[in-house]
């Protein structure tokens, strides 16, 4: 499977069930003995809470409208050079959005911020979006 680098995207809102797609797919990875990165769209938003708050506020103020799920609230470049990458070689680099003190805490960062960007570990077998 790792010679074509594949990229699978599963998209959905909250509560569409993608947890429970990515919960099923992660039981099909290791049955098969698959070695499979995982990106989450938020990672590739383009500000962070607070960010996207002063964000909200001045497109409000402007008459627009933003969300997190069009051009204007995502770094949606950033994520084609990783797809590209990733088909291409292999390899690329990723973020991850730290929503609660949990997952902030191994990066000494508070929630609704973003973890510095990482090279994705090498000799994957496929990358899951």
């Amino acid at each position: 499977m790792s010679k074509t680098n594949p990229i699978i995207a599963i998209t959905g809102s909250s509560g569409a069930g993608t947890t429970t797609v990515k919960l099923a797919m992660q039981q099909i990875y290791r049955r098969n003995g698959f070695k499979a990165i995982e990106v989450e769209g938020d990672s590739f938003h383009k500000y962070d809470r607070k960010g996207m708050l002063v964000a909200l506020k001045k497109a409000t103020e402007e008459g627009r409208n933003l969300s997190h799920f069009g051009p204007e609230g995502n770094e949606f470049h950033m994520l084609s050079d990783l797809f590209k990458q990733y088909k291409e070689k292999g390899t690329g680099r990723t973020r991850k959005y730290l929503h609660n003190e949990t997952e902030a805490k191994p990066y000494n960062q508070a929630p609704g911020t973003f973890s510095p960007f990482e090279n994705i570990e090498e000799g994957s077998d496929l990358l899951v979006y």
